[in-house]
């Protein structure tokens, strides 16, 4: 059942699998102190998106209760009897057949270039597990109540999962943990060529703008690939199509 195997693949967090039977049941070397170890640091992937940055705004949408609203699922994700789900008081819980959402956040801005707001909705798939995918939903103000343009899933964390979503001189820009990732066919990247990096901590971000044409919106411009750890490095054009070429030998 394809819901069964997105609640399987989004359940899978950080490789913890035991080196060798013959260590410690801990874990630990013996001759190594407890306090010697280091501790390894989760960075908090979602600080971007919940903070206060564009949680305002003058139009309608500001006021509108999205938390009691109904959402078409993503592509492959649906019920058996539904493409769509209601959110009551911000949740819908998850059972063995049907999969959960909670309503994480909102961000307003131009999108579209006519000078009004449009909403982002950002949604988190429950998956029972440690794993952070996100819904996101875009939405504008018309006939006194809100029209969905256009609609994505990310991945989970390092795997192109949402770090920051805004609005920019009309256009939507999105950026998604891990190398080259981007917005294609109202879903994530799958893996790609070249980003072999730990679940839970990414080590790069990629950032894409979009422009709304017609009933979608479409990629403009370069994919740009920035370090989390060198913030002074030039970020990478378009990394999968030189990855590519280099194991191709065309470059």
């Amino acid at each position: 059942m394809v819901l069964t195997v997105g609640v399987i693949w989004f359940s899978i967090g950080c490789d913890s699998r035991v080196e060798n039977e013959s260590r410690p049941q801990n874990g630990q070397d013996p001759n190594i102190p407890a306090n010697a170890l280091p501790t390894p640091t989760v960075p908090p992937l979602q600080s971007e998106i919940l903070d206060e940055t564009n949680s305002k705004t003058d139009s309608p949408l500001g006021t509108f209760d999205f938390k009691n609203f109904t959402y078409p699922f993503p592509h492959g994700w649906q019920d058996r009897d539904s493409k769509e789900f209601t959110l009551v008081n911000g949740a819908r819980q998850m059972t063995e057949e049907k999969i959960g959402m909670s309503f994480l956040t909102k961000k307003y801005g131009d999108l579209t270039g006519d000078g009004d707001d449009e909403a982002l909705v950002i949604l988190k798939v429950r998956t029972g597990g440690s794993a952070i995918p996100q819904l996101v939903y875009i939405f504008e103000w018309q006939g006194g109540e809100p029209n969905l343009l256009w609609y994505f899933r990310t991945g989970d964390r390092a795997a192109g999962g949402l770090k920051r979503i805004y609005a920019n001189s009309g256009e939507l820009v999105v950026e998604l943990y891990g190398r080259d990732r981007y917005i294609f066919s109202k879903m994530e990247t799958s893996k790609i060529v070249g980003d072999e990096q730990q679940l839970c901590c990414p080590t790069h971000f990629t950032r894409t703008r979009y422009k709304r044409e017609g009933k979608t919106f479409l990629l403009q411009g370069d994919r740009l690939t920035y370090s989390l750890k060198d913030k002074k490095a030039e970020p990478v054009k378009n990394m999968n199509e030189k990855q590519l070429e280099e194991e191709r030998g065309t470059k």
